[in-house]
C-alpha cells in the first residue's frame, strides 16, 4: 500500500526536465548525455512506481514547452520523503528515470503479449495517396 503524506515535499517533473532534444533554456535539468530522447510522462510515472516511489500524475502543461499537444501534457510529482523516512535527491530521481526509461519494453521493442498469441503484429506501414492524409496499418502475418 502506498501512503501519501500530506505534509512533506513533493517535486514536480514534467518530461522536458529529462529531454536530450531539449536545451538548457528549454527546461531541461540534467546532462544531455544522460538525458532520453522524448519521455512521456506515463514512461516516468510508471519507471518511478515500479522504483518504489510515491507518486501523483497531473494533466499539467510545462510553461516552456512551445507544443501545446496533448502527447506533451503531464507532470508527475514525486514525494521526496519516502515510507521508511528515507529522503531522494530531486537531481537523483531525474537521473533514475533518465537510465531506466530506455529499458523499458515500449523502448527496446520487447513485447508485451502472451505466449501461444496466433499472430504476431508486425511494424505499422503508412500508406499515403496524393489526395488523402496518410493512413496507419498494423499488418497481422
Amino acid at each position: 500500500m502506498i501512503t501519501i503524506y500530506l505534509n512533506t515535499e513533493f517535486i514536480c517533473i514534467y518530461p522536458s526536465y529529462v529531454n536530450c532534444k531539449k536545451t538548457l533554456a528549454e527546461g531541461r535539468r540534467i546532462p544531455a548525455e544522460t538525458a532520453v530522447e522524448n519521455p512521456t510522462c506515463a514512461e516516468i510515472r510508471h519507471v518511478l512506481t515500479v522504483g518504489g516511489a510515491n507518486v501523483l500524475m497531473e494533466n499539467e502543461m510545462y510553461s516552456r514547452e512551445w507544443n501545446r499537444d496533448v502527447t506533451f501534457r503531464g507532470r508527475v510529482r514525486v514525494q521526496l520523503k519516502q515510507e521508511d523516512g528515507t529522503l531522494l535527491r530531486h537531481d537523483h530521481v531525474m537521473i533514475y528515470c533518465a537510465e531506466m526509461i530506455p529499458k523499458l519494453k515500449t523502448r527496446t521493442g520487447g513485447k508485451a503479449r502472451k505466449r501461444g498469441s496466433s499472430h504476431t503484429k508486425s511494424p505499422m506501414l503508412l500508406l499515403t495517396s496524393p489526395e488523402a492524409t496518410p493512413v496507419l496499418f498494423w499488418l497481422c502475418a
